[in-house]
Order: structure tokens, then C-alpha cells, then sequence
């Protein structure tokens, strides 16, 4: 079991890892090639941080509480998941019955294919803008995912102490595929969604998507592109309204 840190300190809350989840490799590679159009360049390293492509895919429910994500490499294996923490009752009924939970705090746990936390992805409540505070499991922060406008191709800045070290491009209005720029501009990941067919689309909330990062990447900017791929569609995207 693994003690629950919060921020501040380390509370009376335990967890315990999730075990790997079995997918069909067919079906992410199907996903990969077919539908995102990608044809994947070689084996990466085997870990969030490594591999040049994650396929994310969300657990399909008819209603979503909770948010849950597995993340697999281009040939299925996976490897990590992210998943939503510190939901209390109230919050879950507030997103039954509403779209109220989009002004509440969420916060995301990345986890690596054993369960260990690897990244704390924290969306204060928002009005119109959102911001996620991305941050190590002992609660140091490593950066900001601020938006910066709430209207037309939605855009967000990646701040971190040494400053904007990049920035997230929507690509339409309806923020549905995303370039990933470094500080000077030059695409260094993309993210494509991806479509399960219209009846699977049409009556559960799952969302999909393929992440290619294009080249190796330093900190603190690989952390920050991760932690935006890993968010695209929870912290971000909260609401079915889309990033307003």
C-alpha cells in the first residue's frame, strides 16, 4: 500500500496499485495505423517518459464519475493509466445530475504500468479559463498548463520557472486534435483523436486518442508534454462543452 500525499502533507489515506489491465493489441494497433494514420517509427524505452507514441483510450462508461484512462504503446502493451482521485460523493452526484463539476477542483494521478504514481495533475476550479498545476507525487511543482484565450482554436501555455518552455495548439474550434510546440515554436508532439464508431460515440463518454512525440525531449519540458497528453481530455476538457 502507498500512503496518500496531498500537497502538504501525507494523510491517514492509502491506495494500492491497479493491476495492468489486458487489452487487444489489435485493436490499439488498428487504432494506431487505421484511424490516427500513424505508422510507428521503432520500440521506445518501454515507459510513459520513453516511448514515442501513447495510445490513450478511456474506460467506456454510459455515465462518467469518474475519470479513467489507460495508457498502452503503439503494440498494445501498456503502460500506465490515469486516473481521477479525491472524488467525494458529492462531487460525483454533482456530475450526475449537472455539468456544475466543471467549477469544482479535479485532480489526476498518472500511474506507471505498476500502479506507482508518477505525476499529480491538479485543475483548480475554473470559470472560463482552466489552468493545471502538473506536479511530482511529493507534491513539487514542476509547471503550469494555463489557457490563454476562450474562444476560437483554444491555446495554452506550458509556464514552468524557467518560463514558457512551450505551448498546446488546438487545431479547430471544436479542440479535437492538438499540436505540441517547444519554446521556439517547432512542433515536438501531436495528439489525434480517435473514433470508436457512432454508436459507441453516441452513448458512452469514452474518448481516444494517439500522442506521437517526435523527438527526445529534457525536462522540465518532456514532463509537461506528458502531463499534456496524459490531460488533453480530463483536466482539460471537463465539460461537453468543449475548453470554454
Amino acid at each position: 500500500m502507498q500512503r496518500w500525499w496531498d500537497g502538504r502533507q501525507w494523510t491517514e489515506h492509502t491506495q494500492a496499485p491497479q493491476p495492468v489491465q489486458v487489452s487487444d493489441p489489435s485493436r490499439v494497433q488498428h487504432q494506431v495505423q487505421q484511424q490516427a494514420g500513424v505508422h510507428p517509427s521503432g520500440p521506445g524505452g518501454g515507459t510513459l517518459f520513453t516511448e514515442p507514441l501513447l495510445v490513450v483510450n478511456q474506460k467506456a462508461k454510459l455515465i462518467e464519475l469518474t475519470n479513467e484512462y489507460a495508457v498502452y504503446d503503439s503494440n498494445g502493451t501498456q503502460l500506465g493509466s490515469v486516473v481521477e482521485i479525491g472524488q467525494s460523493g458529492l462531487k460525483k452526484a454533482m456530475r450526475f445530475v449537472s455539468s456544475f463539476d466543471q467549477f469544482m477542483t479535479h485532480r489526476l494521478e498518472v500511474r506507471d504500468r505498476f500502479g506507482v504514481a508518477q505525476l499529480v495533475l491538479t485543475r483548480p476550479a475554473k470559470f472560463v479559463k482552466s489552468t493545471v498545476v502538473v506536479s511530482r507525487p511529493d507534491g513539487q511543482e514542476i509547471g503550469r498548463i494555463a489557457q490563454q484565450n476562450a474562444f476560437g482554436k483554444i491555446r495554452f501555455d506550458l509556464q514552468t520557472t524557467h518560463g514558457v518552455v512551450g505551448a498546446i495548439q488546438a487545431e479547430n474550434w471544436r479542440a479535437w486534435n492538438f499540436a505540441i510546440s517547444d519554446h521556439s515554436g517547432a512542433e515536438v508532439a501531436r495528439i489525434t483523436k480517435t473514433w470508436e464508431g457512432l454508436a459507441k460515440t453516441m452513448f458512452t463518454t469514452a474518448d481516444n486518442y494517439v500522442v506521437q512525440i517526435h523527438r527526445s525531449l529534457a525536462e522540465p519540458l518532456l514532463s509537461m508534454v506528458v502531463a499534456s497528453a496524459l490531460s488533453v481530455d480530463t483536466a482539460l476538457k471537463q465539460d461537453s462543452r468543449g475548453f470554454g
